[in-house]
């Protein structure tokens, strides 16, 4: 009998795997949906934060003992991957609760600008022009976006400070990540949402002080939560980490802005009060301007797509 090597081609191509990611970034500009409508059925912002992510806990903690294995490796790139991560999530959910859906989003996605400082300073990348612009483009979008009706008044709340610092800790989990193309994609959700149910605990003791969540509304609610944490952003969240170990961090970043098109335009649709002025508007075009000029005037590298 005679034995053939067989040669396993990739089984995702580029562009499928740009297509997950764009869906899946989109799914993330929902995520307001379910916090906003927990705070107005009576539970507190902060534990509407811990209920959302410590549901799909409920299906990731069987789950590990069959994947047990994969937890012998942990190390602690995947640890600080999904501590940095998991906290970015708990201060982008704050944030969303904290101010309006779109300065949170619009906040948070100023991380590709945080990654390029970053890797300059840490990683021996080149400082260019062109991303010297891109942060300028970002930090006056930021001026603009947190104004009032004129530029003369501007205001910061906590949610804006949540939301700008969980683009910062998002950016630092995400150069984790991209330097760890071997970490296991199941124990770093499962630290991430470990650690975002933590943060949210952390935030319920210091700004609530309430130690007890309303068991009524979570009884009622667990099914509609259960579906939009689990069922549909679980996955999200793994295809994102997955494909970030294989795509150009370029393209990752431009591709998840997806998800400021889907808050702006649902927020617009079901938050009529949350419109922005033409001065805000403003900050949030420069601000996805300096994400454009930081992607599409970048160089391209060639890579070797690998199965999720």
């Amino acid at each position: 009998m005679i034995l053939e090597r067989i040669t396993v081609e990739p089984k995702y191509s580029d562009t499928s795997l740009s297509l997950a990611l764009l869906i899946s970034g989109g799914l993330w500009g929902l995520y307001w949906i379910p916090l906003r409508e927990l705070s107005l059925a009576g539970l507190d912002s902060y534990w509407s934060i811990f209920f959302i992510n410590a549901c799909p806990l409920l299906v990731l903690s069987p789950m590990a003992l069959f994947k047990i294995n994969q937890f012998k490796f942990t190390d602690w790139s995947t640890l600080l991957s999904g501590l940095t991560i998991g906290l970015a999530f708990t201060l982008h959910a704050g944030a969303i609760l904290e101010t309006t859906v779109v300065r949170a989003t619009l906040l948070f996605y100023l991380s590709p600008i945080w990654g390029t400082i970053f890797g300059t300073i840490f990683l021996s990348e080149r400082f260019t022009v062109r991303r010297t612009i891109a942060i300028i483009f970002a930090l006056f979008g930021i001026f603009l976006l947190l104004s009032n009706k004129d530029t003369s008044n501007f205001t910061l709340k906590i949610g804006d400070f949540f939301g700008f610092l969980s683009g910062l800790l998002f950016a630092i989990g995400s150069g984790l990540l991209k330097r760890s193309p071997r970490i296991k994609i199941f124990p770093l959700t499962f630290f991430v949402y470990a650690f975002t149910s933590a943060g949210a605990l952390a935030l319920v003791f210091f700004f609530v002080g309430q130690t007890e969540i309303p068991k009524k509304t979570v009884i009622d609610f667990f099914p509609y939560v259960f579906l939009w944490s689990t069922i549909i952003f679980m996955p999200s969240f793994m295809v994102v980490f997955k494909v970030s170990q294989t795509l150009f961090p370029g393209r990752v970043a431009i591709l998840l802005m997806s998800e400021i098109i889907v808050a702006v335009v649902t927020a617009s649709i079901l938050l009529p009060e949350e419109r922005m002025t033409l001065i805000q508007w403003l900050g949030a075009l420069a601000i996805v301007i300096a994400g454009f000029i930081e992607i599409l005037f970048s160089k391209s590298t060639k890579y070797i797509s690998k199965p999720m």
